[in-house]
Parts: C-alpha cells; sequence; structure tokens
C-alpha cells in the first residue's frame, strides 16, 4: 500500500503575476497529459518544475534531458514541493477527484482532463474544493475553443432555430468483435506501481492494457466508467453551453456489452436521456458500430442534433448544417457572431491564472457536463431512472441512489466527504 502523507499542505504564495513564470507539475504522463504539457509550455511564460507518474519510463521521459525537472512516484509529494504553482492531472478518471481536492488544498491551480469526475458526489467535491481553496481550474475538453462549436451557439443563441425542444448526441467507433483484446496474463512489469495505479479503486490483476492509455482504460468500468464518460463531456458540452442549460431533473439510462468481446467490462453500446424543464436530451453510443446517420465522417462518428420549432442543427467537431423546417430559414445567412473567436485551451487556464480569473471550462460550468454523465452510470448501474433536485443538487425519492452517489474508496484512500457541505 502506499506511504501515508499528510492531508493537508503548508500555505504557501499563490503566484499570478504576469511577470511571473508559471511553474507547472504534471501529474499522468501519458499521451493525453505529455500533449496538455506540450500546449502550457508553448506558452513562453510557463515552465516544467515536476513530473508524477507510476510509470517509470513516463517520468523518465520528461526528465532525462531535464536535470532541473523533479521526478515523483507519489502526486501528494509533488502536491507539497513548493515551487509548484499549478498542475495538470491527467491521470485515469479513478484518481481525477482525490488528486483534484488535494491539490486544490494545496493552492495549486489545476488543468483536470476530462472526464471531471466518475461518481455524482466526486462532481460535487471537485467543484466545491475549487470554490474553497479559491483555486483557476480548467477541465480538458479542448474542443470549447473550436471555431465550429462556437459558431454553433451563435446560431442557437440567434433563436433563428425556435425554441429547441429535443437534443440528440451521439458517437460510435467500429472497435470489431474483439474489442481492445486480450492481454496476456503476467507480472507486473518492473517500473510500473500497480498498486499506486489502482489506488481508490479496486485492485486487480494486472493487465498491460488497462495502463496503456485512454483509448484502452475506457473499456474497465472501474477506472473510467466506460465510454459514455470518455466521450460525451466533447460532445454534450455544445448543447448545454448553446442552450444555457443547468441540471437535469431525471435522468435514465441502459444499455449493455452485448456484441464486443477482449479484455474489459464496460458496456458496448449505452443510451441516456435527460430531462430538463421544456427539452429533452439524449446520448447514445455504441463500440461496434459506426451508425447510419447521414451526418458525421471518419471512423469514429459522432454529432448534435437540435431540433427546434424552426429547423434543425446538425454538427460534430468541425462541421454544421441547418435543415430548415420553414420556408423564411435560409441556412445561408448566418447569424451576428455573439462569442469571441476560441484559443488554445490550456493557454485560456494559464492568462487566467495570471489574472485570477475562471476560465470558460471551469467546474461551476463543467458540472452541468460532468454531473449529468455520473448520474447517467448511477441509472445505469441501478436499473432505474433518478430524479434530481437541480436546486439543491440532492437526489430525490431513493435512499440507494444517494448511497451510491458517493463513492467508497479501497483503503488507505479516503473520499473527501468534506467538500459535500
Amino acid at each position: 500500500m502506499p506511504v501515508a502523507l499528510p492531508s493537508a499542505f503548508p500555505a504557501r504564495r499563490r503566484r499570478s503575476g504576469r511577470n511571473e513564470r508559471i511553474q507547472l507539475g504534471l501529474i499522468g504522463a501519458g499521451g493525453m497529459g505529455s500533449a496538455n504539457l506540450r500546449a502550457c509550455l508553448s506558452d513562453e511564460g510557463t515552465v516544467l518544475t515536476a513530473v508524477c507518474d507510476v510509470q517509470r519510463e513516463r517520468r523518465v521521459a520528461w526528465t532525462q534531458d531535464r536535470p532541473e525537472v523533479r521526478a515523483y512516484l507519489d502526486y501528494r509529494e509533488l502536491l507539497a514541493d513548493p515551487k509548484v504553482d499549478a498542475v495538470i492531472i491527467a491521470t485515469p478518471p479513478h484518481w481525477h477527484c482525490l488528486q483534484a481536492v488535494e491539490a486544490a488544498a494545496a493552492g495549486k491551480h489545476v488543468y483536470l482532463q476530462k472526464p471531471m469526475t466518475l461518481y455524482p458526489a466526486e462532481s460535487i467535491a471537485v467543484r466545491n474544493a475549487m470554490r474553497k481553496h479559491d483555486v483557476i481550474c480548467q477541465v480538458g475538453t479542448q474542443i470549447h475553443q473550436g471555431e465550429n462549436y462556437r459558431r454553433v451557439v451563435d446560431w442557437v443563441r440567434s433563436g433563428r432555430l425556435g425554441k429547441i425542444g429535443r437534443v440528440e448526441t451521439f458517437w460510435g467507433w467500429n472497435m470489431g468483435p474483439e474489442g481492445i483484446g486480450h492481454a496476456p496474463k503476467e507480472a507486473v512489469p518492473d517500473g510500473v506501481d500497480f498498486d499506486r495505479y489502482c489506488g481508490p479503486a479496486p485492485l486487480c490483476d494486472f493487465n498491460r492494457l488497462l495502463i496503456r492509455d485512454g483509448a484502452m482504460h475506457c473499456s474497465f468500468m472501474d477506472y473510467s466508467g466506460g465510454w459514455t464518460p470518455g466521450m460525451a463531456p466533447h460532445i454534450i458540452d455544445l448543447p448545454i453551453w448553446a442552450l444555457e442549460l443547468g441540471l437535469p431533473e431525471k435522468i435514465s439510462s441502459f444499455g449493455g456489452r452485448y456484441q464486443v468481446g477482449g479484455d474489459g467490462d464496460a458496456p458496448d453500446t449505452q443510451d441516456m436521456m435527460w430531462q430538463y424543464p421544456g427539452l429533452t436530451m439524449r446520448w447514445h453510443f455504441s463500440q461496434f458500430n459506426h451508425h447510419a446517420y447521414e451526418f458525421g465522417s471518419g471512423l469514429r462518428k459522432l454529432g448534435i442534433y437540435l431540433h427546434g420549432q424552426r429547423g434543425t442543427l446538425r454538427a460534430d467537431y468541425n462541421q454544421r448544417e441547418i435543415i430548415p423546417q420553414v420556408a423564411d430559414l435560409d441556412p445561408k445567412d448566418e447569424p451576428p457572431r455573439l462569442l469571441p473567436a476560441g484559443g488554445v485551451h490550456e493557454h485560456e487556464w494559464l492568462d487566467c491564472i495570471r489574472d485570477h480569473t475562471q476560465p470558460s471550462c471551469n467546474p461551476e460550468y463543467h458540472i452541468k457536463v460532468d454531473l449529468p454523465l455520473t448520474l447517467g452510470n448511477l441509472s445505469y448501474r441501478l436499473g432505474r431512472s433518478i430524479r434530481l433536485d437541480p436546486a439543491t443538487e440532492t437526489i430525490l425519492g431513493d435512499s440507494e441512489a444517494a448511497r451510491l452517489a458517493v463513492p467508497e474508496y479501497r483503503a488507505p484512500w479516503r473520499f473527501p466527504k468534506e467538500y459535500l457541505g
């Protein structure tokens, strides 16, 4: 088991001035974390100070030619490093809540990769921790900065589509009948701390595919929540943003692992439905079919359909199309620009650290994306719908659902219940 460290961190000065370089720590140095770090380092006002990963080769990749960069196996030691101003957290999703909360308590600004969390109580704890400790946090939904997404928001808010009453979102990737395949049974390799990888989640037999990357661990529910938390944050973000939605009142989910083999236990198809006042939104995905939608392209198809009284707008990351239902809706008549052009998601975070303002995808906003997804997976687990009071963020009339909304971490890790108040 990991060595216990103090849960409280010493108070420290929080650098945010324009004339000081932001000293970065990276927790989780895989493909996504490394990409986030490279984006940050393209800002000349940053410097890499520390790296943490449970796989030695990933630590070495960022430190072997940088003797000034400290390498850590335990993320808590990195958070206790007084030179680190801000951290990128790009570990597997089962770690996100605990590491983000402890980073906030340590006074570190946080770039937190999606999904923000895996459980409803974790969603609230992360939001509340950032609030309490007054740190700058950006959730890693980089597509939010895209020009196409911003023009979709302009279209929706222009009113030209009329009142939107239904939203459909989807993602599909045909991985074939073998899914991610099978990893050989083997001992934990030298240089990998697998117990620390599993952390607060159950300790399972070592699986090389599980620790490889995000495209693999999305097949394991305990460590990722499945493909819905893996992809939906990028996609449902757009309608929630464009329509300025709050939290849903009713959440339902169903699906299963029907066709895909290989390692893992996550569903290969899943639907979620969210009921908002005057609007229903649906998410569905398939791991064995691209979907026969006439919109979208490539081997991984995705889309957002916004159905209004006057027309439908359908979009993916890079394209959009207006389908009129009334004669006077001209798809070529673009609405005025309401939103500024986007930029680099990581650079927005860095600029906000300097100005001590919150970026566009801070947890106060992103909880409206994350909490519906965590509640959806809870509905899937229970096999029934869940009702939510959006004003109090509490589950209504279902004591079992309310209990299971709070995760039980594997000892010695402890869920930070103090941030639920």
